[in-house]
């Protein structure tokens, strides 16, 4: 039965801890791997703790996964008591201001006891398994965290019923009660709900039988540096090239910094766009001089805005009016350079130049913006009327296909092929270090010029991209 023991009220997930294997008893420290879960949780921005104790096998236990689900406000995180796992790990999820579903996964494809297998394509888990659900081409594996987010619960409560139910009949063949979890992951995501795969990296998350697995699993814990590991998921692992490697290179030294003077990534953001519109004032001048410290200034202003997202992702304070505001604000900074590039200009037609370049880039957002803002609510549309057909009785995905698509994703995960289609783009960061070099050591004709003839074919290649996919 179910069992609260904890509360906070300024957060929005709730958790289920199932206590019922034997395995939740087993001794770790001065406690069990019971007290060891609760404590680690106790310590992360949770509502309420659940615990189910075992009360009639495996139907019961997911009965009580549906009960909690249908009372709770906000998301629901589902995980065993028998998980050994670093509390950054958990954080993951369970820290992750979206609240959104998601799953703890480790990207290695070898299965093993209590690491069923799954499939990850585009950061989302698109297939799932148990002992009776198999995965074709799993290239994951799941590692005990499940979360709901809050629109999600309705589906969780259903899909935890239905499992119920063929669990109580006999219906799941080897399906044992350790794998409620793993079969709560196959139901959603046979649904059709997104799940994010939510990789835990270097770090440790395994579920574990008996006391010397439960002895090793705890003592692999200190082999990892929990701070280190946070320290480099902060910095963004799909970032552009000059990103990657003119900036977060050593922007991430500044992250510990800016968290010790209590700096938060708006304040960041601020400072971000004070540097860009001084780098303005300086390009303005038309000296040589002054664009040599303007672009020194713009290239400053880039490394706080790759910052301030790090800083977000280490603290965890991100939020969707941040990440407007970090948009906005790069729109802003890189018009104001137009405007200070195009006064210090002694060019008659500078200003024609100017305004085709800010055309440019505005359609070129337009293209991606609206593209994402369309795919997002197909999806939200497809979710709500429209779930995939879907059977838990089925032991093999169905809906499984190769296409054209997943091999185009396959070749583009190639070193050159993924760098080249990273950089053809022009994101922020190649248009930071373009207008920069070409103001320092040329002039504004020179910038805008590039900026229209780079960006035309970029954006020729992201339209040309986007109808490709919407006609696949």
């Amino acid at each position: 039965m179910p069992d609260s023991f904890t509360t906070r009220e300024s957060t929005t997930t709730s958790v289920v801890l199932l206590a019922t294997t034997p395995a939740a008893r087993l001794s770790c420290g001065d406690g069990t791997l019971l007290d060891r879960i609760t404590g680690q949780l106790a310590m992360l921005p949770v509502n309420e703790v659940q615990v189910v104790t075992p009360d009639g096998g495996l139907g019961a236990d997911l009965r009580g996964v549906a009960k909690i689900a249908r009372i709770s406000a906000g998301a629901v995180a589902v995980l065993p008591a028998d998980l050994v796992a670093h509390a950054e790990a958990l954080a993951l999820l369970l820290e992750h201001p979206a609240h959104d579903t998601g799953a703890l996964i480790f990207p290695n494809a070898i299965t093993g006891p209590m690491r069923p297998p799954v499939r990850v394509e585009g950061g989302k888990i698109v297939a799932a398994g148990s002992s009776f659900h198999v995965v074709p081409e799993a290239n994951a594996t799941f590692r005990g965290l499940l979360q709901a987010g809050e629109s999600d619960l309705g589906t969780l409560a259903d899909i935890a019923e239905e499992l119920a139910e063929l669990a109580d009949a006999g219906k799941l063949g080897p399906v044992t009660p350790v794998e409620a979890v793993d079969l709560l992951l196959v139901g959603l995501v046979r649904s059709g709900v997104p799940v994010r795969a939510a990789s835990i990296g270097l770090l440790h998350a395994d579920r574990v039988a008996g006391q010397h697995a439960a002895d090793t699993a705890v003592a692999a814990l200190a082999d990892v540096d929990e701070a280190r590991v946070r320290l480099d998921t902060a910095v963004k692992q799909n970032d552009g090239f000059f990103a990657t490697f003119c900036v977060s290179t050593w922007s991430r030294y500044l992250i510990k910094p800016a968290v010790k003077l209590k700096l938060t990534p708006n304040t960041v953001t601020g400072v971000s766009v004070a540097l860009a519109l001084l780098a303005a004032v300086w390009f303005s001048a038309g000296t040589q001089g002054g664009r040599l410290l303007g672009a020194l200034l713009f290239y400053l202003s880039f490394v706080l805005d790759c910052l301030d997202g790090q800083l977000a992702r280490y603290t965890r304070t991100f939020s969707p009016l941040g990440a407007w505001a970090d948009g906005m604000a790069d729109r802003f900074k890189e018009y104001a350079v137009y405007i200070g590039l195009a006064v210090g200009s002694t060019d008659p037609g500078i200003w024609r130049l100017a305004v085709a370049a800010t055309i440019l880039q505005i359609v070129r957002h337009y293209i991606d913006f609206s593209y994402a803002g369309a795919v997002a609510d197909a999806a939200r549309v497809g979710a709500s009327w429209c779930r995939p057909a879907r059977s838990l009785l089925e032991s093999t995905d169905a809906r499984r296909e190769i296409t054209l698509l997943s091999l185009g994703q396959a070749l583009g995960r190639r070193v050159v092929g993924h760098w080249i289609k990273k950089i053809i783009v022009l994101p922020i960061g190649e248009r930071t270090a373009l207008i920069a070099v070409t103001a320092a050591f040329w002039n504004a004709r020179v910038t805008f010029l590039s900026l229209l003839c780079w960006g035309g074919v970029a954006a020729l290649y992201q339209l040309a991209g986007r109808m490709m996919r919407s006609a696949r």
